[in-house]
């Protein structure tokens, strides 16, 4: 699919401002740094510099070339501590290349990216969120300081992505405002996928061993938890799973702590693809890809890599640059606004990460529009979409496949993703702009076929919707104004069960307190002495869901047949209190816990990892720190959530155990105030664990994408 071509006219930018030829300072500076990247690229690809007939220029090419406003083009790659950025060198040096072969000045500036999993479970997590909003302010400072007129960018993993897209967005915006230079115009090149690793066969006979002798011991939960997640391709979140329940099985004598470790490190061991990449569940990292492609940023040939991209890869993206070069109808800022909508019904189609709900707001406001979660939740309702991704990490359809596939020519990647919901009749805006220069409907003109039938089951896409509820939902309640619910995390029976469906609270101010629960041999036995669960509460909760406590049922029988559920609320986990920090690992452990996920629910003003499934309730507004309602709850509560009406109410506790449900607000009860100022002062406490400089402080909150103040308050575009 390459659109090779080389420009007789060398594309020279208009606009009113060149600071390299007003400013003798930069045109002094600069050009040294080009040279060397291109001796670089020379060295590294001598056949493509032969085969060109290139010679690497001197400093007064690049001089000429800066004067005369030709196309700077910065190539944004990642930190080479991310996996996901371990090949960006080769492919940087083809693109740089390029640029200059199209008669551009080619720059390179690298942004550091922090793994989420390697961050995960520790403090690492506090500084996670504050980095995308760091990562945007140095690329919009770096492209603006610099005075640069495109990017070329090697996207990697999480949040980086869409700080990327922010950052350039942002400039883009104040070039708009001082009308003196052109507009910003982006390409970007997803980092290629991580293929899954394999448990070693010596590995999986020691934890077949642990699944056996946890049965023998009466633990046949534990045992077959252990055995569903063998089923997983090996990948860090499996090995989060394995982790919690080594845990359970040391904690009940099955292994002891040597065994425990031995397995961790040989798992580990095996996980990752020596060449890196994106890890392949479909978790934020692969979201954000998506993202990219649904917002026309991505071309085709750079969509879905397993690998360096080849050199006609590479060059039909900058191709493409300059193909766009003077005409600001692609600018990025244009880009976002007219696929805003069809990026949310794809992400909806696709069951992408809750993440995402952060980072569309975070973006949109950076580019100047006034858009939050509501707005998200209107285009979903508007305009509802079925699952139409089969993705699995269990039988062999997980993001490697699907690159797989696009490469044989079994999918076009986004371009089938358009397609098929076109033909679904969901309402895509197939006359939205593309940074191909085209629209959506020109891209997907004669795609009569958009997935290759005869892959069958074997097949991402599906032409036939998986089911017809999916995505991401906004939920309100009694005693918070939004939070979000990955629909698509949830089963089906998961989705019915929980319906309409009432929780009793037991509070956390931490995950690691929360995660001591889960692995706790008396899990059970915790769970019935929660402060303010008493004989009465139990049968009144388990009657409203449709059991009968008097039948003789064990406390653990009502829990794993869904009667008795609990809501595990981590509190204190918002931006402003500590960083917003994925609560994945308690979420891993629920999901991989055969009677905590049959029965119960999580809830935090904190986030999740995007691969995160079962009933997982976050990004609550409010968060705690700033008042909200779930800073005032406490063990014994009662909560009742409504997946059909998205509703989630605390109850009042007197009335509910009279058979009467009333909704109400726990800030508004009296003795709550001194409950929620002690866990304040806790709060404020353990915000000094995160360094004062990464402190989120006047931030919006998670439904405006936690953007700084002054970005909140500029975001007054209509997008519509």
């Amino acid at each position: 699919m390459s659109r090779l071509t080389h420009h007789n006219e060398p594309v020279v930018i208009n606009e009113k401002a060149n600071p390299y030829r007003d400013c003798i300072q930069g045109l002094a500076n600069q050009p040294i740094t080009v040279v060397r990247l291109l001796r670089d690229a020379a060295n590294e690809n001598p056949a493509l510099v032969k085969q060109q007939k290139f010679n690497v220029p001197e400093i007064r090419d690049v001089v000429g070339r800066l004067v005369e406003n030709r196309p700077r083009v910065a190539i944004i790659a990642g930190a080479p501590d991310h996996p996901a950025h371990l090949l960006d060198r080769p492919h940087a040096l083809m693109a740089a290349l390029r640029v200059w072969e199209q008669g551009g000045v080619p720059f390179l500036f690298h942004v550091p990216v922090i793994c989420d999993g390697t961050a995960q479970n520790n403090i690492g997590q506090s500084y996670s969120l504050a980095s995308r909003n760091t990562t945007a302010t140095a690329v919009n400072i770096t492209f603006e300081g610099h005075s640069y007129h495109a990017a070329y960018v090697i996207a990697g993993c999480d949040k980086s992505p869409s700080a990327v897209v922010a950052g350039l967005a942002a400039a883009d915006r104040a070039r708009a405002h001082r009308g003196d230079q052109a507009p910003v115009w982006a390409v970007f090149a997803p980092a290629h996928v991580l293929k899954g690793g394999e448990i070693p066969e010596g590995t999986r006979r020691l934890l077949d061993q642990v699944a056996n002798d946890a049965d023998a011991a009466g633990h046949v939960d534990l045992g077959g938890d252990i055995r569903e997640n063998m089923r997983y391709i090996l990948q860090c979140t499996s090995d989060e799973a394995f982790a919690g329940l080594l845990e359970r099985a040391r904690l009940i004598g099955v292994i002891d702590g040597a065994m425990e470790r031995r397995i961790l490190d040989e798992l580990a061991t095996a996980t990752c693809d020596s060449k890196g990449g994106i890890c392949a569940f479909n978790g934020t990292g692969n979201s954000s890809r998506t993202m990219l492609a649904a917002f026309g940023l991505t071309p085709p040939e750079l969509e879905l890599l397993t690998d360096v991209p080849p050199y006609e890869a590479v060059a039909s993206g900058v191709d493409t640059l300059f193909s766009v070069f003077n005409r600001p109808e692609y600018a990025i800022g244009n880009l976002l606004k007219a696929n805003f909508a069809n990026f949310v019904r794809v992400h909806n189609a696709t069951g992408s990460s809750s993440n995402m709900l952060l980072h569309l707001p975070f973006m949109m406001r950076h580019a100047g529009f006034d858009i939050t979660i509501d707005d998200y939740q209107a285009v979903r309702t508007e305009t509802p979409v079925p699952e139409i991704f089969a993705h699995s990490l269990t039988e062999n359809r997980d993001t490697f496949v699907l690159a797989r596939q696009m490469a044989q020519g079994q999918n076009r990647g986004m371009e089938s993703i358009y397609r098929v919901l076109s033909d679904l009749g969901v309402a895509m805006d197939l006359d939205a702009p593309t940074i191909l220069g085209k629209t959506w409907a020109e891209r997907i003109a004669g795609l009569d076929n958009p997935v290759d039938l005869s892959l069958g089951d074997k097949s991402v896409i599906r032409a036939t919707p998986v089911r017809q509820r999916s995505g991401v939902d906004v939920i309100t309640g009694s005693f918070f104004e939004n939070c979000a619910v990955k629909t698509s995390g949830m089963s089906d029976h998961l989705l019915n069960h929980f319906n309409n469906h009432v929780f009793i609270v037991r509070y956390y101010e931490n995950e690691h307190v929360c995660n001591d629960d889960f692995a706790a041999p008396d899990l059970v036995d915790r769970l019935m002495k929660t402060d303010g669960v008493d004989p009465a509460l139990v049968k009144a909760i388990v009657k409203r869901n449709g059991g009968d406590a008097s039948t003789g049922m064990t406390a653990r029988d009502m829990l794993a047949q869904g009667y008795l559920s609990f809501a595990f609320v981590i509190g204190g986990q918002g931006p402003e209190a500590y960083g917003m920090p994925e609560m994945f690992s308690p979420s891993q452990n629920l999901r991989h816990h055969r009677i905590l996920e049959a029965s119960s629910m999580l809830i935090t003003d904190g986030r999740y990892s995007g691969v995160t499934k079962g009933a997982c309730i976050g990004h609550m507004v409010p968060e705690a720190f700033t008042g909200g309602g779930i800073g005032y709850l406490q063990n014994g509560d009662i909560l009742r959530l409504n997946l059909t009406s998205l509703s989630l109410d605390w109850l009042e506790r007197d009335a509910f155990l009279d058979g009467r449900e009333v909704p109400g607000d726990p800030a508004k009860v009296a003795d709550r105030k001194v409950i929620f100022d002690q866990r304040h002062q806790r709060m404020s406490n353990r915000q000094l664990d995160v360094a004062a400089c990464n402190v989120m402080d006047h931030v919006s909150n998670a439904a405006r994408g936690i953007v700084p103040e002054m970005v909140d308050r500029r975001a007054i575009l209509p997008w519509r």
